[in-house]
């Protein structure tokens, strides 16, 4: 089954009955009344919004939306893992952006406005997280990146976003990035050297096999 679907059952297993109540009445105004009444669930609620193309799995940011109004951290916790599970798959260059998004996350803490504007993220954007999470420093750091990575497009790219925290005299949240870029790159180095052992004992193992038969 397709890991974003896997992702909504456990999250729907998870909720109780006051909670999907909840759900349905944050999702009211994207949900017609008539098909509100037949969700039982919150598979049934995914669903709808599923075919009315507001959450997919490569847009996850309503789920998290609702699940912070839920203050279920656990739940929250799930959502973390499949995104950092996606992001894995994602091309080297993005990997790194979402490495040091995790970092800025943890250590930025209410900086977060002023690096936001220096990312060129409107002051409308920046109340609008702030209402949209008024009680979750690190979601608000979360999505002020989000919002620039899906503003800025093909310029949201690792140097501009240090450049950003160096403005921003964010160096030791610069310096924890520029470490784990190291860090990440060597271990890549490292299975790809221990891959081409690997291929290299293949081979030379052929011959002997070939003798021998």
């Amino acid at each position: 089954m397709d890991r974003f679907l896997v992702l909504l059952h456990s999250v729907s297993t998870g909720l109780s009955s006051s909670e999907l109540t909840e759900l349905k009445f944050l999702c009211q105004d994207r949900v017609s009344k008539r098909k509100m009444e037949r969700v039982q669930s919150g598979v049934d609620l995914f669903s709808v919004l599923l075919e009315q193309n507001e959450l997919d799995c490569e847009r996850t940011e309503l789920l998290r939306e609702l699940l912070v109004s839920l203050r279920r951290q656990d739940l929250l916790r799930r959502l973390d893992e499949y995104e950092a599970g996606a992001a894995g798959r994602a091309p080297p260059e993005e990997q790194d952006l979402y490495a040091a998004f995790d970092i800025i996350c943890d250590h930025v803490g209410k900086d977060w406005r002023r690096l936001a504007r220096q990312l060129k993220v409107p002051d409308t954007k920046i109340d609008a997280i702030e209402v949209k999470y008024p009680r979750n420093l690190t979601e608000q750091v979360r999505e002020s990146l989000r919002v620039w990575k899906s503003t800025a497009q093909e310029d949201a790219v690792l140097s501009h976003l240090m450049a950003a925290l160096r403005a921003c005299r964010l160096n030791l949240v610069a310096d924890l990035i520029e470490e784990d870029q190291q860090a990440r790159g060597l271990q890549n180095e490292n299975e790809s050297s221990s891959g081409s052992v690997s291929l290299m004992s293949w081979d030379s193992d052929a011959p002997a096999s070939r003798a021998s038969s």
